[in-house]
């Protein structure tokens, strides 16, 4: 069997991680004009920094595992598990810090950090499993 080289590859990890956070771009402002109609100004800005809080949250797990992936299998498989337990005490722990520093509308904060997060999670995987039929992009 063949030894695939990952000190010289493309950081697949990061690549994927950054595509999700561009969707982003279309889910944000949608959230961010939602709950500024719905709750006014502190919805809006409250729905913005759940989204960003999201966002953070996506490249670090792209960071995380294409950096563990250069390291080893072992790493990689480790970054997986330890990862998303270590970014979901950092995710907890911004929205805690965040609603409990500043004057933020929780509903509008937490329920776009969750619509945001499984929408653009849904997005990607079914953009990744569209793609199955066509070559990666890290592959050419």
């Amino acid at each position: 069997m063949p030894r695939v080289d990952l000190d010289h590859g493309p950081a697949i990890e990061a690549d994927i991680a950054r595509k999700t956070v561009a969707r982003g771009v279309y889910i944000g402002p949608a959230l961010v004009l939602v709950f500024g109609i719905a709750r006014g100004w502190d919805g809006a800005w409250s729905a913005a920094l759940g989204v960003a809080v999201v966002v953070v949250n996506f490249l670090l797990s792209g960071a995380i595992f294409s950096i563990s992936a250069r390291i080893s299998l072992q790493a990689y498989h480790a970054a997986a598990l330890i990862g998303f337990f270590l970014r979901l005490g950092l995710f907890v722990g911004a929205v805690y810090l965040i609603a409990s520093v500043v004057d933020v509308d929780r509903l509008a904060f937490g329920i776009s950090a969750v619509v945001a997060y499984f929408t653009l999670l849904t997005w990607e995987a079914i953009s990744m499993s569209m793609r199955r039929e066509r070559e990666p992009s890290w592959r050419r």
